[in-house]
């Protein structure tokens, strides 16, 4: 059964619900984006981080799963007190699943090497 915000929330959507899942795909996948590059990193804290960003996803409507990981091999080996770097977007590889009503939409951002850029994308849309 819904609530009445849900229903409230619906009633602002003029589109059908695999557009609505594949619009709260993208939300989720820009707000990993832009609350988590500029991120101080070391190689001490990476697991840390993916298992934040996932914690902090997995809390938002609509979520059925997600995945980070973190391109390690972008990270420096540490010789100082400053030596840190900062996420990029390319370092991220992020896998989230999003269940709306009857449909299920699986969307993916991941450095796309020939375009050389994290590219945000839905992989599939599946009707439950």
């Amino acid at each position: 059964m819904r609530d009445s915000r849900e229903a409230t929330a619906d009633s602002y959507f003029a589109c059908s619900e695999v557009e609505r899942a594949a619009f709260e795909a993208g939300i989720k996948l820009g707000s990993i984006y832009h609350q988590f590059v500029g991120v101080p990193l070391r190689s001490e804290n990476v697991s840390t981080l993916e298992k934040a960003i996932e914690a902090g996803c997995k809390v938002q409507p609509f979520v059925e799963s997600v995945s980070v990981k973190i391109d390690r091999s972008k990270l420096k080996r540490k010789r100082g007190q400053y030596d840190y770097v900062s996420l990029t977007g390319d370092m991220l590889d992020v896998a989230l699943v999003i269940r709306y009503g009857g449909t299920r939409v699986r969307a993916s951002m991941r450095l796309v090497e020939e375009m050389n850029y994290p590219l945000m994308y839905i992989e599939s849309v599946e009707h439950a």
